[in-house]
């Protein structure tokens, strides 16, 4: 799934997957090759749970991690999605090869 690529001026992070789209700051470009298959995998991600429901799972893990944690980075981290993205971004065939809800386990 390659997405569409839209840069902004204005995102609150240096890029953010919302399905069908990749939104990239303006200042991380050029947007390394890193960057844009960990949004892949998200677009991958929001795809298999019929997009919604990612959302949805996705917010209810950020705050119960918020809570325990008590600090954003650690809840975001935490999340099982950026779990998986952020342990397979670096390997650029990963999207080919990743088994599907890969994140489940």
């Amino acid at each position: 799934m390659k997405g569409y690529i839209i840069i902004l001026n204005r995102l609150p992070a240096a890029a953010m997957a919302i399905f069908p789209f990749i939104f990239i700051h303006k200042k991380t470009i050029p947007a390394g090759d890193r960057l844009i298959n960990h949004e892949r995998i998200h677009l991958q991600q929001q795809f298999e749970l019929l997009i919604f429901p990612f959302y949805i799972w996705y917010a209810i893990e950020y705050f119960i991690f918020r809570i325990k944690f008590r600090n954003h980075d650690k809840a975001y981290r935490a999340i099982r999605f950026e779990k998986e993205a952020y342990i397979n971004d670096s390997d650029l065939n990963y999207l080919k090869k990743r088994k599907r809800y890969n994140y489940l386990f």
